[in-house]
C-alpha cells in the first residue's frame, strides 16, 4: 500500500509541472496538508510524466507499491488522470487510501463531451458567480472526462445583466476563455441568429467579438428556440458566420442545430435541402429540444459527411425533451407542482436509458443545463461519453467520493439512487420519501461538516421537498375524505371548518427547513429558490419556493366551491355536484390526464407528445383548478380503448379543452372505432356555459358530441382526438348517457 501520509509530487515538464500545483492544490482541499514538489522521481510517490504518444484525451495510470504514475500527453490528460485519482480515495485513520488499482490505460468513446455553463440570468445559479466559480466548476467537469464547455455571449445583442452579476456578460466570456484554455478545454459558443441583422451585419458583429477571445473552437447557432429564419436563410446566415469565425479562429468549427422554429412547420425539409448541398463552411449537426426530426431519423437524412452532437437537456424535469419518465410522462402531478421544471433532478437511471438510446448516432454530447440543480446528472452523463459501459453504482460512488470526501460514500450514492426512486408514483403511496430524508439527515448527523457542502445541501434540500410535498398530501387527502362525507350529509360549515385545519408542527419545522437551506445555497454557490430574495430569472428556473407551497390535492379548490356555492340557490346539492364531478356510472366512463395517466389508455400514443403542465404555474395553480385538469396533454392526436359501455343508447362524449383556438384550423377530428363523431373547426360539440364556470378552471371549455350506439361494439370503443396542425390541447373527458 503506498504511503500518502505526505504527497511528494514528481513532473518533468511545464504543463505536467501544472497538473502537479492543481492536483496538489485538490490534496489540501481534501486533507488539509501541504504537498511536497520533488526535483526526482526517486523521493516522489506521485509522479506526472509527458508521454506524446498518448493521445490529448486519452491517460495512462500506473500504480506501485510505492508510487502512482499519470502519463498523459498534455494538461488536459494530466488533470483526468488526478481525477481518476481523487475519485478512487478514502480517507483511512486521515491518510488517503486507493480503493482499488487503478492501473490501466484510458480513452474516451466520445469525442465531444460537455456542458453548457452560460453566464447570463437565465440559469438558477451561474449568474451569480466568479470567475474562481468558473475554474471550479471546469476542474469538476473534467474530473467527469469533459473537455469542452460551452458559453453564451448577449443573444440579441445587448446585455440583460442582473444585480446579481459581477461582469458584464460579454467581458466575462474573454476571462473564461482564458480559464479553459490554461486547462486545454474546448469552448462553444452557443449563439442565436438574431431576427434585424443583415447577413453582413451578423457576420461582422461576431467576427468582432470573437477576435476578442483567446480560444474559440466551436460555434453553435440554434435553428429555432430562439430564432424565426427560413432553413435557407438560416443556413446561409451559418456559413457567413463561419467565415467571419474561420479569419479569426482558423481551426474553429460551424455546428448549427436541427432545432426548428414552431411556426416553419416545413423547416426541417429545406433544412435537409440545403445540407445536401454540402455547405463547407458547415462542420457538423447539432441534435436538441424542438427538433425537426427525431434523432434517428435525422442521421438517416442528414449526409454523412456531417457528424452529429447532441445537445440533451439535463436539467429540466417537465415542459421540455426529457420529461421526468420521458417514455410514458407520468410524472405525478404533485411532485410536479411542488418541484416544477428545474429543481435538484438526479436522474441517474434514467439518464442511462436515454443515453443508451441515444449514443450510437453521435460523436459526443454538450448538455444543456441552467445551473447546479443537474449536477448529478453532469457527472453521471459525461462518464457514460468517456466510459459508455460505466457502471452506474460506480460513477455515484466517484461521485461521493470525489464531492463528499471523509463521508460514507455508500450512504451518498444510495442516498442519490433513492431520490430518484422518490419520484416514482403518487408521493401519497411512497414510503421511500420518508426514508431518504432519513438517510439524508443521518449522514449530515454523522459528517457535520458537510454542513458547508453545497452539494450535500441541495440532495438534503431536495429530500425535504419531497417529505414535505408526501406528508402535505397525506394530511390534505384525509381533510378531504373527511369533507366529503360532511357535504354529502348537507353540512357544508363544518366541511368548510374540516378542510381548514392547521398543519402539524412537524409539517412546519420541515417546511422551514427548506426556506433555511435555501438560504444557505444562495450563499454557498448561488442557488436562487425564489425572485425577490435570490433574484430567480422566474418561478420555472429552480425557484422552488415559488412552487412548493401550491396545491397539491383539491383541498383549496373545494374550499373555493363552498364560498361559491353560497351564491347558489341551494348550496348543499352545488356541493354535492361538487364532489361528484368525476363519478360516474359503472357503464359509464371518465378520464383524466393528471389523475389516470396515459398508462391507463391501453394503447400507446404516437408521435412526440408534450404535456403542457398547470399545477406548478403560481399564477393558474391557485385553487381556482381542479387537480384533474393540472396536466394539459398536447399533441397531434389522442387514442384510448374504453370497454363496459353496456348502455342500450347513444352515449354522450364530453371533452374538456384548452379553450386557445385559431379559426383557421377546420380538421378537428373525433372518431369512434374509425367511425366520425365530429370534424370541423375547433371544437364543436355542444356547450354548456354554466357546467364550465361551475367546474372548470379558467382558461377551459367543455364540448359536448353524441356517439351513437351503432358505433359502439359489444360495449367497447376506440376513440381518437386528433388535429394534423396545431394538434388536440384536453385535460379530461366523460362518456356518459346522460
Amino acid at each position: 500500500m503506498i504511503d500518502f501520509k505526505i504527497f511528494s509530487i514528481y513532473s518533468d515538464t511545464p504543463q505536467a509541472k501544472k497538473a502537479a500545483e492543481l492536483f496538489a492544490d485538490e490534496i489540501k482541499i481534501r486533507t488539509g496538508g501541504n504537498a511536497a514538489f520533488c526535483e526526482t522521481k526517486e523521493n516522489s510517490n506521485f509522479m506526472f510524466e509527458t508521454a506524446a504518444d498518448i493521445a490529448r484525451d486519452a491517460y495512462k495510470i500506473n500504480c506501485t507499491e510505492r508510487a502512482v504514475t499519470v502519463y498523459a500527453s498534455g494538461i488536459r490528460g494530466f488533470i483526468y488522470g488526478f481525477g481518476m485519482f481523487l475519485r478512487k480515495i478514502v480517507p483511512v485513520c486521515g491518510v488517503p487510501v486507493l480503493t482499488e488499482d487503478i492501473t490501466g490505460e484510458y480513452a474516451p468513446d466520445k469525442s465531444i463531451r460537455g456542458h453548457q455553463i452560460g453566464y447570463r440570468t437565465t440559469p438558477n445559479t451561474y449568474d451569480a458567480w466568479s470567475y474562481e466559480d468558473y475554474r471550479r466548476c471546469y476542474l469538476d467537469l473534467m474530473f467527469f472526462g469533459s473537455n469542452i464547455v460551452e458559453h453564451i455571449p448577449y443573444e440579441k445583442g445587448v446585455s440583460k445583466r442582473n444585480r446579481l452579476m459581477k461582469y458584464d456578460e460579454e467581458e466575462f466570456l474573454v476571462r473564461a476563455t482564458e480559464m479553459a484554455d490554461e486547462f486545454d478545454l474546448d469552448v462553444s459558443l452557443w449563439h442565436p441568429n438574431n431576427d434585424g441583422e443583415t447577413v453582413e451585419q451578423a457576420a461582422e458583429r461576431r467576427g468582432k467579438l470573437y477576435s476578442t477571445l483567446p480560444r474559440l473552437n466551436v460555434v453553435f447557432p440554434p435553428g429555432g428556440d430562439p430564432g424565426e429564419f427560413d432553413a435557407d436563410e438560416f443556413v446561409a446566415r451559418c456559413s457567413e458566420i463561419s467565415k467571419a469565425l474561420k479569419k479569426v479562429h482558423p481551426n474553429a468549427q460551424m455546428w448549427p442545430s436541427a432545432q426548428k422554429p414552431h411556426s416553419i412547420p416545413t423547416w426541417g425539409e429545406t433544412f435537409i435541402e440545403e445540407m445536401e448541398k454540402l455547405p463547407v463552411e458547415i462542420d457538423g449537426v447539432i441534435h436538441g429540444p424542438n427538433h425537426a426530426f427525431d434523432l434517428e431519423t435525422l442521421r438517416r437524412r442528414l449526409p454523412s459527411k456531417y457528424p452529429i452532437r447532441l445537445y440533451p437537456d439535463i436539467t429540466h424535469n417537465v415542459r421540455c425533451e426529457y420529461p421526468v419518465h420521458f417514455d410514458r410522462d407520468d410524472w405525478h402531478f404533485a411532485l410536479t407542482t411542488g418541484l416544477s421544471r428545474e429543481c435538484t433532478n438526479p436522474r441517474p437511471r434514467e439518464y442511462r436509458q436515454i443515453h443508451r438510446l441515444t449514443r450510437r448516432y453521435v460523436v459526443g454530447s454538450v448538455s444543456y443545463s441552467e445551473g447546479i440543480t443537474d449536477d448529478v446528472n453532469k457527472a453521471v452523463w459525461s462518464d457514460m461519453d468517456f466510459f459508455p459501459d460505466c457502471d452506474l453504482r460506480t460513477t455515484l460512488l466517484d461521485y461521493a467520493r470525489l464531492f463528499f470526501y471523509g463521508s460514507d460514500p455508500e450512504m451518498i450514492a444510495d442516498g442519490i439512487l433513492s431520490l430518484e426512486l422518490n419520484w416514482q408514483c403518487d408521493p401519497a403511496e411512497n414510503p421511500t420519501i420518508d426514508r431518504t430524508l432519513e438517510t439524508f439527515e443521518l449522514i449530515g448527523a454523522k459528517y457535520p461538516f458537510l454542513s458547508e457542502n453545497w452539494r450535500y445541501l441541495q440532495l438534503l434540500m431536495r429530500a425535504k421537498c419531497d417529505w414535505v410535498v408526501r406528508n402535505r398530501r397525506l394530511f390534505e387527502l384525509e381533510l378531504i375524505r373527511l369533507a366529503e362525507k360532511e357535504i354529502a350529509n348537507g353540512s357544508l360549515d363544518t366541511a368548510k371548518t374540516v378542510l381548514e385545519t392547521d398543519f402539524s408542527e412537524a409539517y412546519k419545522k420541515e417546511r422551514a427547513d427548506i426556506s433555511a437551506l435555501a438560504q444557505k445555497l444562495f450563499e454557498l454557490i448561488g442557488l436562487q429558490s425564489d425572485i425577490e430574495n435570490y433574484c430567480a430569472d422566474n418561478w420555472e428556473r429552480g425557484a422552488v419556493l415559488e412552487t412548493i407551497d401550491l396545491p397539491v390535492t383539491d383541498r383549496k379548490w373545494l374550499l373555493g366551491r363552498i364560498d361559491a356555492a353560497k351564491d347558489s340557490n341551494n348550496p348543499a346539492e352545488y356541493m354535492k355536484k361538487i364532489i361528484a364531478r368525476n363519478t360516474v356510472r359503472p357503464d359509464e366512463y371518465y378520464f383524466s390526464v393528471a389523475l389516470n395517466g396515459l398508462e391507463e389508455c391501453g394503447v400507446a400514443q404516437t408521435g412526440e407528445i408534450y404535456m403542457n403542465f398547470q399545477g406548478d404555474r403560481p399564477n393558474v395553480n391557485t385553487g381556482e383548478m381542479p387537480t384533474a385538469m393540472f396536466k394539459v396533454y398536447d399533441n397531434l392526436t389522442f387514442k384510448c380503448k374504453v370497454g363496459g359501455l353496456d348502455y342500450d343508447g347513444d352515449y354522450k362524449l364530453k371533452i374538456t379543452f384548452c379553450d386557445k383556438k385559431i379559426p383557421a384550423l377546420n380538421a378537428h377530428k373525433i372518431t369512434a372505432n374509425g367511425n366520425v363523431v365530429y370534424c370541423g373547426p375547433q371544437f364543436g360539440g355542444e356547450k354548456d356555459e354554466e357546467y364550465d364556470r361551475m367546474m372548470l378552471a379558467p382558461g377551459f371549455e367543455t364540448a359536448a358530441y353524441t356517439i351513437p350506439k351503432e358505433f359502439i361494439e359489444n360495449g367497447c370503443v376506440d376513440l381518437e382526438f386528433s388535429e394534423p396542425f396545431m394538434g388536440i390541447m384536453f385535460t379530461e373527458f366523460w362518456i356518459t348517457h346522460d
